[in-house]
């Protein structure tokens, strides 16, 4: 079974690579699939030579890519005014599952957030198991670690005042089986704890991938749903990044594709919010120079039908769309490489500087903070969210603050046709993206 995280990035003096590993099913009995996670491709190297951010015309002259910062993301995603009226995310708390984590994270979240202004939140880590002392130079550790910063620093980014929880499980090639089960077990004990309001997930595994799924046999995920219907009753929102494989994603082997339309777990999970992504395409000021696509560059954005789950009800209303079958993404964030993100890191000491990433992993912190900012304007958390945003979605109007995607930019990807976003639900970016100013309000009002 493959396991990967969603994210891509640009280093700014190297070339584009995905972030990946690759879960290799070990004699563990067929009905609780373990992992043991190494890494497939690596390529996130960070610049020596880039002491701060490069302006948006610097990163066009430089390596023909539009680069944005968090100020850039506020004036896009309409949240300034949000912040003047108090709604920071305070008194809420973000959960970020990772493997491993990063020894650096405060500091580099602090690194980051004094680069652009902004204030910064004190991240509490929380080990899951024996999490191994972190070694820069292997490079399954580094790819988690660029995964946890990119997180943080993102989630940050949309609630500078919610409260950051990392939690770092101990995958690791000499300490046996561990992957996705002792992922679901940190959150669910997490969960049961009473610590945090949103989860968000980076990482997913193909669904054809899980044992049993040739055969028809769904059991190998669906035993593993338990930290997600734990979430469900004690109110808490579960976000997942829809993958970086358009309409297909990765085999096993962590390298190749299907050839065919696949789905990935947890995004496909019908209790989880599965985001999407897409491009931005913005000025200095963060301003639109004309509307969102498709992310599609150096990766593109997840989306299809799952395999596994049927509709969920709340999907009836776009039953055209997704068919029988669960359809992913729900709602979508900024992914593209081209227009990703500045981010900070320091964990590698031979590689410590500013870095442009991208990728699903980037638009599921993002929303997380969308979330969290919800949650502090509703007074409560809103848990499971996926009535709410499809009964949002059903009123077609922009006082909702969704945003539709529709410019006919698609998700094909490798070979494998994909998606058009095309006027209202789609698979490409499901019901669109967010005017946070109209979004959160409405979401935090919305009947559940």
């Amino acid at each position: 079974m493959h396991m990967a995280r969603t994210g891509r990035g640009l280093a700014a003096a190297t070339s584009v690579a995905a972030l990946a590993v690759t879960a290799l099913a070990n004699a563990a009995p067929a009905a609780v699939p373990h992992t043991l996670a190494v890494p497939a491709v690596v390529g996130h190297t960070l610049a020596h030579d880039v002491s701060s951010p490069l302006s948006n015309a610097q990163c066009q002259a430089k390596w023909h890519i539009n680069c944005y910062n968090p100020l850039q993301y506020r004036t896009a995603y309409d949240l300034n005014a949000l912040y003047r009226k108090g709604v920071t995310g305070k008194g809420r708390t973000i959960v970020i599952v990772d493997s491993y984590g990063s020894p650096t994270v405060q500091h580099d979240l602090d690194v980051y957030s004094k680069q652009f202004g902004l204030p910064s939140t004190k991240v509490k880590v929380v080990k899951w198991g024996h999490v191994p002392a972190f070694d820069p130079k292997n490079s399954d550790m580094t790819g988690w670690a660029g995964e946890t910063t990119l997180d943080v620093e993102m989630a940050h980014a949309v609630a500078p005042a919610a409260k950051i929880v990392v939690v770092e499980t101990a995958v690791s090639e000499t300490e046996g089986t561990t992957g996705l089960p002792e992922m679901m077990d940190a959150e669910k004990y997490l969960i049961d704890h009473n610590v945090g309001d949103v989860i968000s997930q980076s990482f997913g595994a193909t669904e054809n991938t899980f044992p049993g799924f040739a055969k028809g046999d769904f059991s190998s995920i669906k035993k593993l749903r338990y930290a997600f219907q734990d979430a469900d009753r004690k109110h808490v929102t579960v976000l997942a990044a829809s993958g970086d494989g358009g309409a297909t994603d990765l085999r096993a082997d962590g390298k190749t594709y299907y050839d065919k339309r696949v789905n990935s777990w947890p995004s496909s999970d019908p209790l989880v919010t599965s985001i999407g992504g897409t491009q931005l395409h913005l000025n200095d000021k963060g301003d639109r120079v004309k509307p969102d696509s498709v992310y599609n560059d150096y990766g593109s954005g997840g989306g299809g039908q799952s395999h596994v789950f049927t509709r969920p009800s709340f999907q009836n209303g776009v039953k055209s769309k997704v068919g029988t079958r669960r359809g992913t993404p729900d709602i979508s964030m900024s992914a593209a490489v081209d227009g990703g993100a500045w981010i900070y890191s320091s964990f590698d000491p031979t590689a410590t500087g500013w870095d442009v990433s991208g990728g699903t992993s980037e638009a599921t912190p993002l929303f997380a903070g969308i979330v969290a900012l919800a949650d502090q304007a509703a007074g409560h958390r809103l848990g499971n969210i996926q009535k709410r945003l499809y009964d949002l979605y059903s009123r077609h109007s922009k006082g909702t603050g969704i945003v539709d995607v529709n410019d006919g930019t698609d998700n094909s990807y490798q070979g494998v046709t994909g998606y058009k976003a095309v006027n209202g639900y789609d698979l490409a970016t499901g019901v669109g993206t967010v005017d946070a100013l109209r979004f959160v309000p409405a979401l935090a009002r919305q009947k559940p």
